[in-house]
């Protein structure tokens, strides 16, 4: 109340010798005034501050226009559901410096000071204080740019342009969340040691690569690569740290020098992740420039810059990111596979479902069973392990075997039979065991955490309820019902506060409670419940909101009987029990041991560490932890740099004898020190696990396929075959398309854009809109990035009319001879003429609309 008259009194101080207008005007919105100025900061000096401090209330009363101001007020609406997920997720400090701008000097200086003294969270709840007043035009963009800058998870919620999915809440069901579907594509280390018998020091070759002799293969990288020079497409698998991207140039060497005069071999290799595109780019530029060979690439950073038809056609061997030959294979600026004459694809693993590679192989193969009669190139897949995908048994694993196969049109794979012994002294793999361990036969831990959290659901979320706590499983069903409120349908005051319920039940429920019960299952008690005490601490520092504070208080009302049940000595967990015993007998038989334990979650890996830390018999290991460079929660993940040190501690300070690590270890990086991995509750796909042990480097482990060759080539041929049918039957059962006409409106406004009778579509992707009728509901301006490709010329963007809308609707330009706009579906709703019934799109191709193709001659009438 104090806060309110003091802005009214400012107002009116500013009121003497204004005409009976301005005091009208200044009266009509003197609640915005009031809602971005903090009174408290500017009394003694209202004037200089407002120009400099609040430039856009000042220009706003210069002018009398305070259209900019309330454009602004469905980003606070949107700020304010979001401020549980902003207070637990952001990291108020890192990115402070990218929105510095949009606040005051003392609004900055208080962040920082509330920081420090109260935590992260108090200060982000501060933030949120702050940019709900701010007055400048770009704050909801600044913040989008910093939150993508720093990689948060928050960005994701951070809508401005593309709005919601439209959820139901019949998808949500249990039920229906059996059918999750996720695809994981994994991939190697980047090779570079022990390439070669002579590989030159890294020391040498970064200055003077010239004076390297060259590279001596070792007789199992021969074995490895005899096949591929027969002619025989194959699948080179090996184990990580073999070199067997050393093997990749041998194969390319032989292949180029195999054309008679006269004529040219052309090779591509694909890279999946950029930094073995960059690597790749360098151990070929290096091998081939003594050679007389130009070597060329293009990746996803540098394909607007490079044309990617010069680069094929000047160079013998080409570097490429493999979106960038399927993107360039569907707009024709490759016409065909048959430019090349051998493709090289790094991790084949991963050749299936929708990733690139399976798009390429499935160009390939309709080309092979087509009837053309253009020569196809050799293919050549590297792989650690082809995988058994979801098979239960051999028959099933022979089968995914050969699918993979039948996909790289492979008749071979390729492993060391002949050399082992030399493959064993360069690459150790080790023994492999298992052990099954215990858990509670009783856990009232869980128990009263889990009526905690039925509790909570119970409140708003009681038709749709899950009971898979303490599961991955939950958290992706708590992020659904999430994005399901975003778009409901219901009063705007209801409709935020139910938002915010779901936001902060996803808060505690899916996070913190969800995270202490892996804790409890994996790890002790009492560190479970030390994670949920270090949460609600944080939480009431930064000053909880009516929801957070009952949730609060259910959790302090159990927590006195949580204590008692964590120090209970009957409750320890049998499986530390277990861990620890393996720990204590491994460095009894060898105290030199080193050791890598995988956990599941960064908390998990948290909780362990201080576990060994605690417990006399192990402190000695003096724990690390390696996690990755994602951010979850408050948890700022590791940078690369210290990463980087991380490692080097592990393998050099001799005290440091184990490394606790999330999933961040297991692909891309080299342990090569570590004799020992423990995989804790780490279960993942074969190929991780084979990747898993190759961060050991222990005697032992083999592996075979046998079969016979004419068989197995017959067996190929059927699968290719069967695909190809699957394939085509899949591209003719199209969805019955709807043929009555639609309103398309302003997804932001809800103001009538067009008809679908008017929308026309352009080589079979761009969706244009007829008629001058249309020209009158958007506007243009010029594109920041104008750009060309293929026939059209993207000049300028379009935006709704409406002045208090200005949503983006897509981009204007050249298309031929023609000036069009281009509109993008997920800009609009559908609104059914008859019915009224809404919809909304995130694709165009997700629309089942009848269309019209963009005929020149109708554009001339």
């Amino acid at each position: 109340g104090a806060e309110r008259r003091r802005g009214e009194d400012l107002a009116g101080s500013g009121a003497a010798g204004m005409t009976a207008e301005q005091l009208q005007s200044l009266h009509a919105f003197r609640d915005h005034v009031r809602n971005i100025v903090d009174s408290t900061y500017i009394l003694s000096y209202v004037t200089p501050w407002f120009r400099d401090g609040y430039s856009g209330l000042y220009d706003a009363i210069e002018s009398w226009d305070f259209q900019k101001i309330e454009r602004l007020e469905e980003y606070r609406l949107l700020l304010k559901c979001l401020q549980p997920e902003f207070k637990s997720t952001i990291n108020p400090k890192g990115i402070l410096p990218e929105i510095s701008e949009c606040l005051i000097n003392q609004e900055y200086e208080e962040i920082i000071q509330i920081c420090s003294i109260k935590g992260l969270m108090a200060g982000a709840e501060k933030m949120v204080e702050c940019l709900l007043r701010s007055d400048k035009e770009n704050w909801p963009k600044t913040l989008k740019l910093a939150l993508e800058k720093e990689e948060s998870k928050f960005s994701e919620l951070w809508m401005l342009e593309k709005g919601a999915k439209d959820v139901k809440m019949k998808d949500l069901e249990d039920d229906e969340m059996k059918t999750l579907d996720v695809q994981i594509f994994c991939r190697e280390e980047p090779e570079n040691q022990n390439l070669s018998q002579n590989s030159c020091p890294s020391s040498g070759t970064q200055h003077l690569p010239h004076t390297c002799s060259p590279l001596k293969p070792r007789n199992y990288q021969l074995e490895l690569a005899l096949p591929a020079q027969k002619g025989k497409n194959t699948i080179i698998c090996a184990p990580t740290g073999c070199g067997k991207t050393f093997v990749s140039p041998l194969i390319c060497e032989h292949h180029l020098k195999k054309f008679p005069q006269g004529q040219k071999g052309k090779v591509v290799f694909f890279a999946i992740q950029l930094p073995v595109y960059e690597q790749q780019k360098s151990v070929f530029s290096k091998h081939f420039e003594r050679l007389g060979y130009k070597v060329g690439g293009i990746s996803g950073v540098t394909c607007d810059s490079v044309s990617v038809e010069q680069t094929v056609e000047n160079n013998d061997i080409i570097i490429l990111t493999p979106q960038i030959l399927v993107n360039s294979l569907k707009n024709g600026t490759i016409p065909s596979l048959s430019v090349f004459t051998l493709m090289i694809f790094d991790e084949c693993h991963n050749t299936s479902k929708h990733h690139p590679y399976n798009m390429i192989v499935f160009n390939y193969l309709d080309q092979k069973l087509g009837g053309s009669s253009d020569s196809l190139p050799q293919v050549m897949g590297l792989t650690a392990s082809v995988g058994t995908g979801d098979a239960k048994n051999t028959a099933e694993a022979t089968e995914y075997i050969c699918k993979l196969c039948a996909s790289l049109d492979t008749s071979v794979v390729a492993t060391v039979k002949d050399n082992l012994e030399e493959l064993e002294e360069i690459v150790y793999k080790p023994q492999k065991f298992f052990r099954k361990v215990e858990s509670r036969t009783t856990d009232r831990f869980k128990c009263n955490i889990s009526q905690l959290m039925i509790e909570t659901e119970s409140e708003n979320l009681s038709q749709i309820q899950n009971r898979n706590f303490g599961t991955q499983r939950y958290e992706q069903w708590i992020i659904a019902v999430q994005k399901a409120c975003m778009v409901f349908q219901m009063p705007k005051m209801k409709r935020e506060g139910f938002v915010k319920h779901c936001f902060s039940t996803r808060r505690i429920c899916g996070y913190r409670h969800n995270d202490a019960l892996i804790i409890n299952e994996h790890a002790r008690m009492k560190d479970a419940l030390d994670y949920l005490k270090d949460f609600f601490r944080n939480v009431q520092a930064a000053g909880f909101d009516e929801i957070e504070q009952a949730l609060t208080q259910r959790f302090e009302e159990k927590l006195q009987e949580l204590e008692s049940i964590s120090m209970d000595p009957s409750n320890e967990n049998p499986k530390l029990k277990d861990l620890c015993f393996i720990l204590q007998e491994e460095y009894h038989l060898s105290p030199e041991t080193r050791i890598i334990l995988f956990g599941k979650t960064r908390a998990l890996v948290d909780a362990l560490k201080k576990w060994i830390e605690e417990n006399p018999k192990l402190s000695f290991l003096k724990p690390g932890i390696l996690t990755g460079r994602g951010r979850t929660n408050q948890k700022i993940g590791m940078t690369l740099p210290v990463q980087k040190c991380v490692l080097d501690a592990f393998r050099t300070d001799g005290d440091n004898k184990i490394l606790i690590a999330t999933s961040v270890a297991d692909e891309g990086i080299d342990i090569a020190q570590c004799n020992l991995v423990l995989l804790y509750e780490y279960v993942g796909s074969v190929i991780k696990m084979i990747q898993t042990r190759g961060r050991g480097r222990a005697r032992g482990s083999k592996c075979f396929l046998l079969t016979n060759e004419a068989v197995f080539k017959e067996k190929v041929c059927q699968i290719q075959i069967h695909e190809k049918f699957i394939r085509d039957n899949q591209g003719k059962a199209k969805p019955v398309l709807d043929t009555e006409n639609k309103k398309l409106l302003c997804r932001k406004c809800k103001t009538f854009a067009c008809y679908t009778a008017d929308v026309r579509v352009m080589e079979e992707c761009h969706f244009t809109v007829v008629g001058v009728a249309f020209r009158e509901h958007f506007v243009s301006k010029l594109h920041p990035r104008p750009k060309s490709f293929g026939s059209f010329e993207k000049r300028a963007k379009i935006f709704c009319a409406r002045e208090d809308c200005s949503y983006d609707w897509g981009i204007h330009g050249k298309y031929k001879v023609f000036e069009i706009p281009v509109i993008k579906i997920e800009s609009f709703v559908v609104e059914d003429v008859a019915t009224g019934a809404q919809t909304l799109y995130a694709k165009w191709k997700d629309f089942h609309f009848e269309t019209i193709p963009f005929d020149a001659a109708e554009m001339s009438t």
